[in-house]
């Protein structure tokens, strides 16, 4: 088969098949047409590292092959720990095991970076620019500077060639999802060209910036009265799509309990007041910050809240946000018909035969949580339970519905480690409740009724114009139905290809046959016309022949 010209790169390509060959994934490499590609010497080294996949479950080695395939593999694959409704609970669990961890690159590479970016020396925009990075991630890493002005900075830098790399990864992962669809969803991976083009999408905002320098803004402007929360400021001047330069924080972590009882801080307060910022994120202006682990949520020695690293920030629409908040309250009211109806809601699409069934699941799985104490209630159980559900029940949700279930077990998380009766619940029913009421206030009911209307009119108009374009063209005998293939465009395209050879095998056997009956005329016929007779026969032979010669290099180079 032949490599689709958007490859940038074919040597990355032979990369990826003999990494997958090498962790036992050619059965997914024969399905998409690329094992061809791979030499013997890469089969043999797999057959050498046979023993050990033999003692390796298959999603542990598709783990191990996303962290040698590189950052854009990894990050694939730790977004998709979070889509419990498209994997397999198994492979989830492997996903959250991922680590990627690299190494910086120097200072040197730095500076160079820098001054292309901003067309200026590294002396002339910083008094003092730290060598050794204080923090390394796939995409970028972080070094410590002053500005001339005294004040103190983080300097964000993106790694050399990373989005370049990423732009050839991704574009072979779409080829890839695409050539192997059918054969993920045997695996049990549904959707995959949508959930690499949704993952792309979100890794080149994450490439850009601009985009995280845009967010800290905004999230600034939510929160400028709030006295006790804060957002790095941000230096656009200082800052490209490939440099991002923002206040520097000092302050611990939001897990050291002790300094902040050194600095008479009471960390239950602290605790509370967390959770209560990051619910308004979510439920009063749904957007929220995707990675609220210890490292990034900063108290300084006045109390102040502190967030930085805004390269993942989830969304939430407004009905999205109701849905979510119902399910919520559901939950604390006991009512199983709330929260079925709210999680119908929020699913883009589901697979619910029996609503009753479905209603009972969801009451047992609020009995088993209303009868724990307070101690006992772990966000990170409910939401594996709500997850199973989701899986059940083939329910499709938007991808920061999980985020911010993810996010919300790592808060819960903290929150226990610095204030023991923390209760997640007690958070949850004030905000869900406010937004109970926004749902029901005249303003939203009003809106929702205008929108209603909008959409109302609008068919009104279109409909009688689409319906006479309809009957026309029934009339004119020019109306086209499409019938979706729901056979792989792979397999389409090998049943198409055996099609022809057979319709030339059988039009080569009409040109032998046509062209011996010739011959025997030839044979018995004399008269004016018996060398032409002859000149046909022999042209059929000779076309005949071509066309066997052809049907012979087609099939052998197929199997190829």
């Amino acid at each position: 088969m032949i490599i689709d010209r958007t490859f940038r790169d074919i040597e990355r390509v032979l990369e990826i098949g003999s990494i997958l060959l090498k962790y036992g994934f050619d059965d997914f490499l024969q399905n998409i047409g690329l094992k061809s590609f791979i030499t013997n010497r890469r089969r043999l080294s797999f057959r050498k590292s046979e023993d050990v996949n033999v003692k390796l479950t298959r999603w542990e080695r598709l783990r191990l092959a996303a962290e040698e395939l590189g950052p854009t593999f990894i990050k694939l694959a730790q977004a998709l720990s979070n889509r419990p409704d498209i994997l397999p609970a198994e492979l989830i669990k492997e996903l959250q095991k991922l680590q990627s961890e690299v190494p910086a690159f120097s200072y040197d590479t730095a500076k160079v970076i820098l001054e292309d970016e901003l067309g200026k020396t590294i002396e002339e925009v910083f008094e003092e620019f730290y060598k050794k990075p204080i923090g390394s991630a796939s995409i970028g890493q972080v070094h410590r500077a002053r500005l001339h002005n005294g004040e103190n900075v983080v300097v964000k830098i993106q790694r050399p060639g990373v989005r370049k790399k990423v732009e050839t990864d991704l574009d072979i992962l779409k080829i890839l999802a695409k050539w192997g669809e059918v054969y993920l969803e045997r695996q049990g991976l549904f959707n995959a060209v949508e959930v690499v083009e949704t993952f792309e999408r979100s890794l080149m905002k994450e490439l850009d910036y601009h985009t995280e320098a845009r967010f800290m803004e905004q999230f600034a402007a939510y929160y400028r009265k709030n006295k006790k929360f804060k957002v790095p400021k941000v230096y656009k001047h200082l800052s490209t799509g490939k440099i991002l330069v923002q206040e520097f924080i000092r302050g611990a972590k939001i897990t050291d309990t002790a300094k902040m009882e050194l600095w008479g801080l009471e960390p239950a307060k602290i605790a509370e007041r967390g959770i209560d910022i990051y619910m308004s994120q979510i439920f009063e202006h749904g957007y929220f910050h995707a990675d609220p682990h210890p490292g990034n949520i900063i108290i300084q020695e006045d109390g102040t809240l502190c967030l930085i690293d805004f390269g993942m920030v989830g969304r939430l629409s407004k009905r999205d946000r109701f849905a979510f908040a119902g399910i919520l309250i559901g939950m604390a009211k006991e009512d199983a018909t709330m929260v079925a109806r709210n999680y119908k809601r929020l699913a883009i699409s589901y697979e619910i035969e029996d609503d009753r069934a479905f209603v009972t699941e969801l009451e047992e799985l609020i009995e088993d949580f209303g009868s724990l104490d307070i101690g006992e209630v772990n966000m990170a159980d409910l939401a594996n339970r709500l997850q199973e559900i989701i899986r059940d029940y083939k329910m499709r949700m938007p991808g920061g519905v999980f985020i911010i279930m993810r996010a919300l077990t790592i808060l819960e998380g903290i929150g226990k480690t610095i204030h023991p009766e923390f209760n997640s619940y007690d958070f949850f029913r004030p905000y869900g409740l406010k937004l109970l009421k926004q749902i029901y206030s005249p303003e939203n009911l009003m809106e929702e009724f205008i929108s209603t209307s909008g959409q109302f009119s609008s068919f009104l108009t279109s409909f009688p114009v689409e319906v006479k374009e309809i009957l026309e063209k029934t009339r004119k005998g020019s109306l086209r139905v499409e019938l979706m293939n729901l056979m792989d465009e792979y397999v389409v395209d090998k049943f198409n290809r055996a099609a022809n050879r057979i319709v030339i095998a059988i039009l080569t056997f009409g040109i032998y046959l046509a062209a011996s009956i010739t011959l025997v005329a030839y044979t018995q016929y004399h008269g004016p016309f018996d060398i032409v007779i002859l000149i046909l026969s022999i042209i059929g032979y000779v076309f005949a022949t071509l066309f066997t010669v052809s049907l012979l290099i087609g099939s052998w180079w197929s199997t190829r």
